[in-house]
């Protein structure tokens, strides 16, 4: 099993989760999160002054998988969060040893 971690745009969310469910997944965890990479914040401004922020605001994207449809996520996410600007995000791809349904107790790919 994989889980694949997206680091998008926040505007983005409901068209990689509808690229995500015609795939077949049927879960996933999204955060708001802020941070910052080569977009290097930006300056906005707040009641007539200018100021300037270091934190971008992002959506995290948690979605554990089957190995077998992993590399599909990971097209379908990049595909669909692509803007061709900077700031598009990451997408990180991470082995996942075990997955437990607290329910049911199963186990593996059946619990995902």
């Amino acid at each position: 099993m994989k889980l694949v971690i997206a680091i998008i745009k926040p505007f983005k969310l409901d068209e990689v989760r509808e690229a995500l469910s015609l795939l077949g997944v049927q879960g996933m965890t999204v955060t708001e999160v802020k941070g910052f990479g080569r977009q290097k914040g930006q300056t906005e401004i707040y009641r007539g002054a200018e100021y300037s922020t270091n934190m971008v605001p992002k959506i995290k994207l948690e979605v554990a998988c089957p190995d077998a449809l992993a590399g599909r996520v990971v097209e379908a996410t990049q595909a669909a969060a692509n803007t061709g600007a900077i700031g598009d995000g990451k997408i990180f791809v991470l082995d996942l040893v075990e997955a437990v349904r607290i329910r049911t107790g199963e186990t593996g790919d059946i619990a995902l």
